[in-house]
């Protein structure tokens, strides 16, 4: 007698089948000739009309067919699913046209002079081959990097407090947390113009801007570093102490490195965060247009003043290409960052 071994075959029964994907094309089409002919008719015209009523055909076209196919339960699921398609068409559509416009604007006003020249011996309204953005970039990239100097440990330790001390003061730190988290940018530098610039320096610099942005990064690093504190299981905590060692040399050989990933990717979000910033960094850092290497002396400029003067200053198509090219290079510096950052946590995921 002989025994033969019987392998099931995997499925998919969540995976659409050729007929329903078909039906689901065959709505889309009916929808989209619906919702021209219904802006062509009606006195609803323009790109948002057609828009939202190719949703609205859209739902009805779905409703009705898997009420007929697989009845009320199914048809009311395919409502949801359409409207959640909406939200994130909504939510979606925007970002990529933002993108999209800066990219085609942008590339104009790009060429190899820009990353090596500044302006100093040129206007916003001079061809654009005179002058470039590298006092800009240079600037921006000494305020962000004294800015982390200085708002690291403090959120940094914050977070630790907050997560592994929970003393009295938890509460009320975090309240502050999270309340600045939501203070306009301008507040921070109006505090620092006020409280710095005007009483001690009475001079713009670098290093006030960075002070400004260190304002801003505190809260986006604290609150991050603190959820990312918060995953790590008590489990370790408790080995590191049951083998005798303290809380902090716990915190410090034992939880910390296990989150070091988490704590790159929350600097990476912090950076990104003051990256753009435009009001605290035009009230406290004088805005200089020659390249400025020093942040205690002297006006510095940045990406985000050198976009806002090319704009306010200009009118002319050369600076407009100037603006649009600052543009440019600010949001691809900000996508890297986000890139680095989602890269980081992938990897730490798979971990």
């Amino acid at each position: 007698m002989s025994s033969e071994t019987l392998m099931p075959n995997p499925s998919r029964p969540w995976l659409a089948t050729p007929k329903e994907r078909f039906i689901t094309l065959r709505n889309l089409l009916l929808s989209a000739v619906s919702s021209y002919l219904i802006v062509l008719i009606t006195p609803m015209k323009g790109k948002l009309p057609l828009f939202f009523m190719f949703f609205f055909s859209l739902i009805f076209l779905s409703f009705l067919t898997q009420y007929r196919a697989k009845g009320k339960a199914a048809a009311q699921d395919s409502i949801l699913t359409v409207v959640s398609v909406l939200a994130m068409s909504i939510a979606v559509v925007p970002i990529l046209s933002i993108v999209g416009t800066v990219v085609a604007r942008g590339y104009q006003g790009l060429h190899w002079s820009m990353f090596t020249q500044d302006m100093s011996q040129a206007t916003v309204n001079d061809p654009i081959e005179t002058g470039g953005i590298l006092h800009a970039i240079l600037g921006t990239t000494i305020m962000v990097s004294i800015a982390l100097i200085i708002s690291l440990p403090i959120a940094l330790l914050t977070a630790l407090y907050l997560t592994e001390i929970k003393g009295r003061l938890s509460t009320p730190i975090r309240f502050l947390v999270q309340a600045m988290s939501g203070v306009p940018s301008i507040v921070a530098g109006l505090f620092i113009l006020s409280s710095i610039v005007y009483p001690i320096t009475q001079a713009y610099s670098g290093l006030m801007g960075s002070l400004a942005l260190a304002i801003l990064m505190i809260p986006t690093v604290a609150r991050t570093a603190e959820e990312v504190l918060l995953l790590i299981p008590n489990d370790l905590r408790e080995a590191g102490l049951a083998l005798g060692a303290t809380q902090w040399r716990t915190v410090a050989m034992v939880v910390v490195p296990a989150v070091k990933s988490g704590l790159i990717t929350a600097v990476i979000l912090g950076i990104a965060r003051i990256i753009g910033e435009t009001a605290p960094v035009l009230l406290v850092s004088g805005g200089g247009d020659a390249t400025n290497l020093n942040p205690l002396e002297g006006p510095m400029g940045s990406i985000p003043y050198y976009v806002w003067k090319s704009f306010l200053l200009g009118g002319t198509e050369e600076s407009s290409h100037r603006t649009w090219a600052g543009l440019l290079i600010l949001l691809i510096w900000v996508l890297l960052l986000f890139g680095v950052a989602r890269l980081i946590s992938a990897r730490a995921g798979k971990r």
